[in-house]
């Protein structure tokens, strides 16, 4: 159980810290908490006159402390969220509250995209009064994949692995676009209970056949023919595969084919304990029976200057299509 579910369940059997700090690079548990508390903590006629929603942007120092430090009307206790804490310039003028919290407010800020200096003076005061949330960013694929997996599940359904794979292919590591387009389908699909390649495309648009996925692994696999056809698709839907989610999405992929090699043990299973992943196994062993070392070293290069032309760096105005198929025959043919 993570830090934030652990919270949310202390709050549902209505146990409260005075003070709640959340931070980190990683907005999903935050904002899931904060809506939480926002909806949840006081009821409707508590909330009408407890519930008090600051921004770090607009509140004065002196106007959070003093909120915090008045009294609940009608109910026992009062709630004061402070939003977009990173934006406030003065944030450590709230020491002395952190110092003496009232115990019939609780306090509830969140801190996002970054995370406070734990050297300072502030952050010590700050977390001995206060139970402290840091987030991280999901760095790698298997733990974005598992994440996916999870959500789903909690959701009540199977993903299989190929729709979650197109997912993250689409959105990446963001937590908050994930779920939402997750709710958005589980929405659609009413009764049944197991999300395939089929379920992504019909409701959340992202072709099965047509994808930044399916061209990988007609790359991995050199099937010119399959890739040429998805980029003149990308040509017609940009939105599909821009160059720029195409050529680092490659680069991740053959980094990976390039650190297989160098395994001592290159068998299935020893690849996917190494990338945490079945599936992106499966793609990596198949593109080293295809790419050999030298070939993986000069299809990373490739990657790397077809990505300066793609910002404009020694490209005479060449449509991103073409730019594509062209980086697509280099590294399929040689």
């Amino acid at each position: 159980m993570s830090a934030a579910e652990k919270i949310l369940t202390s709050w549902k059997k209505n146990s409260f810290k005075p003070v709640y700090w959340f931070q980190g690079e990683e907005d999903y548990e935050i904002d899931l908490l904060v809506q939480h508390a926002e909806h949840h903590i006081l009821n409707e006629d508590e909330a009408a006159f407890n519930l008090h929603i600051l921004y770090g942007k607009d509140a004065e120092w002196n106007e959070i402390i003093n909120t915090c430090r008045s009294h609940p009307m009608f109910g026992s206790r009062q709630l004061v969220i402070l939003k977009e804490a990173q934006l406030m310039k003065d944030i450590e003028k709230l020491e002395p509250y952190f110092q003496q919290p009232l115990s019939s407010t609780i306090l509830i800020v969140a801190y996002k995209g970054k995370t406070l200096d734990k050297r300072k003076t502030f952050y010590k005061v700050m977390s001995k009064s206060a139970e402290v949330v840091e987030t991280a960013k999901l760095k790698n694929d298997g733990q974005v994949l598992a994440w996916i997996e999870d959500y789903a599940c909690r959701k009540g359904y199977e993903i299989k692995p190929k729709a979650t794979a197109l997912l993250y292919e689409h959105i990446g590591n963001d937590l908050s676009r994930i779920s939402n387009e997750i709710d958005k389908l589980t929405l659609n699909i009413k009764d049944k209970k197991q999300v395939d390649e089929a379920d992504i495309e019909k409701f959340i648009g992202i072709s099965k056949e047509y994808n930044v996925f399916e061209l990988q692994a007609a790359i991995a696999t050199k099937n010119l023919n399959k890739a040429l056809s998805i980029i003149h698709y990308f040509n017609s839907n940009p939105k599909a595969g821009p160059i720029q989610l195409v050529i680092p999405t490659l680069y991740a992929f053959f980094s990976k084919v390039y650190m297989a090699h160098n395994l001592s043990d290159t068998s299935i299973n020893a690849l996917k304990a190494a990338f945490n992943n079945f599936y992106t196994a499966g793609d990596v062993k198949t593109a080293m029976a295809k790419y050999s070392f030298r070939e993986t070293e000069k299809v990373i290069l490739l990657l790397h200057q077809y990505n300066l032309k793609a910002v404009g760096i020694g490209n005479p105005g060449v449509s991103d299509a073409s730019l594509m198929k062209e980086m697509v025959s280099k590294l399929i043919l040689g």
